[in-house]
């Protein structure tokens, strides 16, 4: 079934269609659900609170991005607002200038041990890394996502990789 398909008949209530739809999208949603909240519970309850707006509101989905696209940026304000990161970013004087890539290192990082550096970051700074880091969305993108300037996104990336790589290094002892 095709994505205009599964659409319309979802907005004609069909429950095999909106089933087919939640089972499409949920894993990859709980996972950026999980990364952002850091707590299993947290992610539940973004996941079941996009999936209820989505149901809402696919009648205002104008598929100006994937379908995909429109409901994880549902996600990440459902998950964003459930946590209250908005009073839990790290305050910075200035916006850092330095783009350049993270030198992590020669040595392989397991995937397992960096998960758990990065679910050991400040949930607001967690929150624009996993979005920067991990979907690829621009500083422009996160500050429309979260309601926040583009330079406490930057703000808040360069911490989180500053703050990875002292937690990376400690480990590594």
């Amino acid at each position: 079934m095709t994505e205009k398909e599964l659409i319309q008949r979802c907005l004609s209530q069909d429950r095999g269609a909106q089933r087919l739809l939640y089972d499409r999208y949920k894993s990859a949603m709980y996972t950026l659900a999980y990364r952002i909240t850091g707590d299993f519970d947290e992610a539940n309850s973004a996941l079941q609170d996009t999936f209820l707006s989505v149901f809402r509101n696919l009648s205002q989905y104008r598929g100006e991005a994937t379908l995909g696209a429109w409901i994880k940026s549902i996600l990440v304000r459902k998950a964003y607002r459930n946590a209250q990161l908005q009073q839990q970013y790290i305050l910075m004087e200035e916006i850092p200038t330095d783009t350049t890539a993270v030198d992590w290192g020669n040595d392989a990082i397991e995937a397992a041990h960096l998960e758990k550096a990065i679910l050991s970051l400040p949930e607001g700074t967690r929150t624009v890394f996993v979005l920067a880091e991990i979907e690829g969305y621009t500083h422009r993108e996160i500050a429309e996502m979260l309601s926040v300037s583009e330079g406490t996104s930057k703000s808040q990336l360069f911490y989180a990789k500053k703050r990875l790589r002292v937690i990376l290094k400690r480990s590594e002892i």
